[in-house]
């Protein structure tokens, strides 16, 4: 299995102060198939990859590693608080384009 996804899951987990059960109940699978991705000795099924991906907010893109830019959840966030966000990436884009 690539190594990625399973270092995603376990990564996107922990972020969100999952356990490996709580993560399995909202996906439907058992906390010892979790435990088997996040070593890397499983595949999740496309079912259960989607269902991961929508838990964490992420694309199954972003979960399989093949998109490498980096998603933040700011659903949480005010509007003036994702504006304020919104402004600082831009200012460091035009940084970077000097």
């Amino acid at each position: 299995m690539n190594r990625c996804i399973s270092e995603n899951i376990k990564q996107l987990r922990e972020a969100k102060k999952m356990t490996q059960s709580d993560l399995a109940e909202r996906v439907g699978v058992t906390s010892a198939t979790i435990s088997s991705y996040e070593v890397g000795t499983r595949m999740p099924s496309f079912d259960v990859l989607i269902k991961i991906a929508k838990l964490f907010h992420v694309s199954t893109d972003n979960l399989l590693g093949l998109d490498q830019k980096l998603v933040f959840d700011v659903s949480e966030l005010t509007t003036q608080q994702r504006a304020a966000i919104q402004e600082i990436i831009l200012l460091f884009q035009e940084q970077n384009d000097k």
